[in-house]
């Protein structure tokens, strides 16, 4: 036998048992543990907007559909959005921003194919967005809380 071909011969067994070991190591003790989405809980994330906006940008729509991916095949239980505005402006404009920010990441999420039903939305306009005389720009954004959990069968 060619030493070359001697040299495959080996990788090839070691590479078996490798497989072997892996195999026999699987994390997955039923056939259902294998197939129910891994991420099947609770995911939150934020959207955040531009100053005075309610408009979604290409990264807040990136995030809801890249969300929505992790969840196919999930239960969703429910989903909150939770509209925030900075300390700019009066408190009725900031409240009125803040339900539209809400509004406008939910008929996204909607779009997406998340469970409409289940959406829910709030509205905290600017409050306790200013820390001192420091108005706090994190503050333009939505937070989203969904609760999730493995399929019911």
């Amino acid at each position: 036998m060619g030493k070359a071909l001697k040299g495959l011969t080996l990788v090839a067994l070691a590479a078996s048992g490798l497989l072997g070991a892996c195999a026999a190591q699987s994390e997955y003790a039923t056939r259902d543990a294998l197939v129910t989405p891994a991420n099947c809980s609770n995911q939150t994330f934020e959207v955040y907007f531009d100053q005075g906006q309610a408009r979604l940008t290409p990264a807040a729509r990136t995030a809801i559909s890249m969300t929505a991916e992790r969840l196919v095949g999930c239960h969703v239980e429910s989903v909150t959005v939770t509209g925030l505005a900075d300390a700019t402006g009066s408190a009725s404009v900031n409240q009125n921003l803040s339900e539209q920010r809400a509004q406008s990441v939910r008929e996204a999420m909607a779009a997406t194919g998340w469970p409409a039903p289940v959406i829910a939305t709030a509205a905290v306009g600017a409050e306790g967005a200013r820390a001192g005389s420091v108005n706090e720009p994190l503050r333009r954004r939505t937070e989203v809380v969904v609760v999730a959990s493995p399929p019911r069968r």
